[in-house]
């Protein structure tokens, strides 16, 4: 029977995939792939088959994820299918919804999340940033439906098509901070996930998968040429033609210098000047917009794990308040937001933020009283506002790290976080029960569109020593 044509018609005649697995229906789609649910013939075992349709995305993903491979609180990567004319197939852990699905039932239950529900979710996404950013791995997309959640209430990073794995010479590891404890014997949940059996195998086709994800670069594909597999390392970003940065040593793929279990030391990340100075340019252009940080907002090509951070505390808000905390719906609109609750972003605040590249081309005006993060998060705690303002800070040197709020007051005082069997965990990705939103949470911009500037008013445009401003009423 010819699959039907809402189907992916690569994936479903790769006889070296549609020999192992099953393939149902589709369960997500994006600007660079398609996610279908699948089941392994050899033992029943439901996967997501991820068709990734970019070269630079699925080789970013991967690296990744093989680097991560032993954190729980990341999606596990079985194996992968990759050959030199078709897209790259990974294969993942099946993971049945998404904080985003989460958060918009609780606001249908009569009290919402409870504290201990809360509290739970935040530790699990901070301990799978920590293991990123100890990895110098930059996720660049923390969004609600990149939080994958199991059956069992274990989440887990997902879509690492636009991390970046580097490692900054502003930020140093260093094991002076105590590990994060369990605070009650319901709190262990970092069991390393169970993985398929590791074989590597080339198909009877010509095409190379790979069960035993360690290394993407030594596992030379078969029959690449030395013109295509130098492709592997093109870092340059998508929307940009300069070069995204040197990757570490953990970029190889090699596991020789990683610790086997990437999680029993713990990490602080020291700023020296609050600057990446020597480190070369990144792009801008990355992650979503309700979720981005003002220094990418504003042009910002060298940054850090910081813009994870900012991420971080616009979806900690929006677990406090069931809603988003910032939904510009252009960028301007997001700086704009943004300003109006935080405040004049100024020399004063946030030392440097005048050599932002759009910051002396785009101005707003002042801000003579900010609506303030508590009026945002009203009936809500002094300990929960004050997590979210050590998130939500213009300086990027000022935003508490992953660890440091691991051992954060709030985290480890009554009520604790729940067992994970006791979170109530939706049974749908929001993907499948809101698709008419995905354009509006994207945040990415038809190059034809001035999208940027139709739903405001005036605007004065003006002649400065730099060029031009653009100032917004």
């Amino acid at each position: 029977m010819d699959p039907p044509s809402t189907k992916s018609w690569s994936i479903h005649t790769r006889k070296e995939i549609t020999n192992k697995y099953e393939i149902f229906n589709r369960i997500g789609a994006g600007a660079y792939s398609d996610v279908y649910k699948a089941r392994r013939r050899s033992d029943s075992v439901t996967v997501a088959l991820k068709e990734v349709h970019d070269y630079q995305s699925a080789f970013r993903e991967i690296e990744a994820l093989q680097t991560l491979q032993h954190c729980p609180n990341v999606v596990v990567l079985h194996e992968y299918f990759w050959r030199e004319d078709e897209d790259a197939v990974l294969v993942l852990e099946y993971l049945p919804t998404d904080l985003g699905c989460v958060i918009r039932e609780a606001k249908k239950w009569e009290n919402g999340l409870s504290l201990g529900e809360i509290k739970r979710w935040m530790v699990q996404i901070l301990c799978g940033v920590d293991a990123c950013h100890r990895n110098s791995i930059v996720h660049r997309d923390l969004k609600p439906s990149n939080l994958l959640i199991s059956d069992d209430g274990m989440l887990k990073l997902a879509d690492f098509g636009q991390a970046r794995i580097l490692l900054a010479p502003g930020f140093v590891a260093n094991d002076n901070q105590q590990p994060y404890v369990q605070s009650t014997p319901y709190q262990a949940t970092m069991a390393g996930p169970s993985h398929f059996k590791h074989i590597s195998d080339a198909s009877s086709d010509g095409g190379l998968f790979i069960e035993d994800p360690v290394s993407l670069v030594q596992a030379a594909r078969v029959g690449e040429s030395e013109e295509h597999r130098f492709r592997s390392f093109d870092d340059t970003d998508k929307d940009s033609n300069i070069q995204d940065g040197d990757t570490s040593c953990l970029a190889t793929g090699t596991m020789s210098n990683v610790e086997e279990d990437l999680l029993p030391g713990t990490y602080s990340y020291d700023v020296d000047d609050g600057e990446h100075d020597n480190f070369p340019p990144l792009t801008s252009c990355v992650g979503t917009r309700w979720y981005r940080a003002p220094e990418l907002l504003y042009g910002s090509t060298s940054y850090g794990p910081e813009i994870d951070l900012w991420s971080l505390g616009c979806i900690f808000a929006e677990l406090l308040r069931l809603e988003p905390l910032f939904p510009g719906n252009a960028d301007i609109d997001q700086l704009g937001r943004i300003l109006n609750v935080l405040g004049n972003l100024t020399e004063e605040v946030w030392p440097g933020c005048a050599d932002l590249p759009d910051y002396k081309i785009i101005s707003f005006g002042k801000v003579e009283k900010s609506i303030g993060l508590e009026a945002c998060l009203p009936n809500r705690s002094t300990d929960e506002i004050l997590l979210i303002k050590k998130l939500l800070c213009f300086d990027p040197a000022g935003r508490a790290t992953a660890m440091e709020l691991l051992h954060d007051k709030y985290l480890n005082e009554d009520p604790l976080p729940v067992p994970p069997s006791e979170l109530r965990i939706p049974s749908k990705h929001s993907s499948d029960q809101d698709e008419d939103s995905l354009d509006e949470l994207s945040g990415r911009r038809d190059p034809n569109s001035d999208s940027d500037f139709d739903d405001f008013g005036p605007t004065k445009v003006s002649t400065t020593e730099h060029g031009f401003s653009i100032q917004f009423s």
